[in-house]
């Protein structure tokens, strides 16, 4: 494979680079200063990914997006944008855009995407869409492109085919189930039953029953292991379990046996069992309240359901996929927010998670009468909302205090220094807003530069040099 991979910046350093580092990867390419050159190659020539910046004279990059897509539509776009430009990256994903490169963008960074972006382009053209970044699960689907999705998905792909049990970890309405249910459907046991219970929606006294059945003279209950017999069981909140149910799980995953409640000898059964919470379990180890040697059989696999305030990038997705939903159970057309919207729900807490937002897709598909959703529409509950307040522990002056957000904080602080008079603010403020995201960082991962450079979306090189260029100390 030999893609055409056109570049559009009017940037000539931008161009330069982009020519440089294609030339030396072997990858074929065309350089154009304005949209409307490239709209004008477009009439001959097809490429096979275009790179565009969003900001140009002429045709912009959105504008670009549209007109390209309107003679082929397969064709992927990587759109180069400032990190604070949000609603233009909302606009842009809206359009069609298959990745996004953002500013200050690392070179190998965006030679990868554009590999992946090709690759995307020929599957296109065989008419085979690609699932990375979405698996279908059943009827339902986990969606995300950012980083902490793509890890979820890797681990998906790897461990669905194993037989080991798998614990998810995630805060409550994450999707926890949805990964253990892909894992089912993505493994040699999915034409079995997926049995799914809720241990905290269980009486404790139920549990027991619920879970190994009752077999004596007077009555015969079905257990959830039988039900799963051949394919899947799934605990969630495994850490409601009582001790004595935990040591009679114990047995299923050591001899794939269990004992029914009055029963007088084992029965043998052949499930996985993937189990959830959204509890710290190694403290509950700790303190006892939770059998060691489960903990140990059950997390050979650890999946972590990121929240979806730590990947809000993908709100846009997930927005639009369950507005689309609503509308298609309601028997309506589907529902736009605006992007003073999605600007608004990019910047907030989530403590529903993603379980939150499709509500309130819901409920915006219901209650407002036109097609584009304004800020007005949101429920008062929530634009008032108690958890939009955050705390910080570094203001860009170095003062600690608590705000609103760091957002208003920064507002604040350039505010102050217009009326002061002050001019090339930018100078002190981003050198500043890095040091503590590379500290931050390097805190994190104990000081693993190539962890930690993944962590803020850097290259390693870029790390490097900018841990020299801000003077610190690690």
């Amino acid at each position: 494979m030999n893609p055409m991979i056109w570049v559009i910046d009017d940037d000539s350093s931008i161009r330069f680079v982009f020519g440089k580092t294609l030339t030396v990867n072997n990858i074929t390419h065309r350089l154009f200063e304005t949209g409307d050159q490239a709209l004008q190659a477009l009439e001959t020539e097809r490429p096979d990914v275009i790179v565009s910046d969003i900001n140009m004279p002429g045709t912009d990059g959105l504008s670009l997006i549209k007109k390209v897509h309107e003679i082929d539509e397969n064709i992927p776009f990587i759109i180069i944008t400032a990190h604070s430009d949000l609603t233009a990256a909302i606009d842009s994903y809206e359009n069609g855009t298959f990745e996004y490169l953002p500013k200050p963008f690392d070179i190998e960074q965006a030679v990868s995407l554009i590999r992946r972006a090709a690759v995307h382009r020929v599957n296109m053209q065989k008419k085979i869409t690609p699932n990375t970044d979405t698996p279908m699960i059943g009827d339902a689907e986990i969606i995300g492109k950012s980083p902490a999705m793509q890890e979820v998905f890797k681990f998906i792909g790897r461990v669905s085919k194993s037989e080991v049990p798998v614990l998810i970890h995630g805060e409550t309405g994450t999707g926890r189930e949805l990964v253990a249910l892909a894992l089912h459907n993505h493994s040699d046991r999915q034409k079995e039953n997926f049995i799914s219970i809720n241990m905290s929606s269980i009486p404790q006294d139920n549990i027991a029953l619920e879970l190994f059945g009752r077999i004596d003279d007077v009555s015969f209950n079905e257990s959830a292991i039988a039900r799963a017999n051949g394919g899947t069981l799934f605990i969630n909140e495994i850490c409601d379990m009582p001790l004595e149910v935990q040591t009679r799980l114990l047995q299923v995953l050591q001899d794939q046996e269990y004992l029914a409640v009055g029963a007088n000898k084992p029965t043998k059964c052949n499930v996985r069992v993937l189990v959830a919470t959204s509890l710290q379990i190694e403290d509950l180890v700790e303190n006892g309240s939770f059998i060691s040697d489960l903990y140990y059989r059950l997390n050979v696999i650890h999946i972590n359901m990121p929240p979806l305030r730590d990947r809000n990038n993908d709100i846009p997705m997930l927005a639009k996929h369950f507005l689309n939903q609503s509308a298609l159970e309601n028997n309506t057309e589907p529902k736009k927010l605006t992007s003073e919207v999605l600007v608004f729900l990019c910047r907030q807490q989530w403590p529903g998670n993603v379980r939150q937002l499709k509500n309130l897709c819901k409920y915006l598909t219901i209650m407002v009468t036109g097609r584009d959703i304004q800020l007005s529409d949101l429920p008062s509950e929530f634009l008032h909302a108690k958890n939009n307040q955050v705390k910080i522990a570094t203001s860009i002056s170095g003062t600690s205090k608590t705000q609103v957000s760091w957002q208003e904080q920064l507002r604040n602080w350039v505010d102050g220094r217009l009326k002061a008079g002050e001019v090339d603010i930018l100078s002190e403020a981003v050198p500043e807003f890095e040091k503590v995201m590379l500290e931050a960082a390097m805190a994190y991962t104990g000081n693993h530069k190539q962890e930690s450079a993944k962590l803020l979306g850097w290259g390693r090189n870029t790390l490097t040099r900018k841990i020299k260029d801000l003077n610190l100390n690690i």
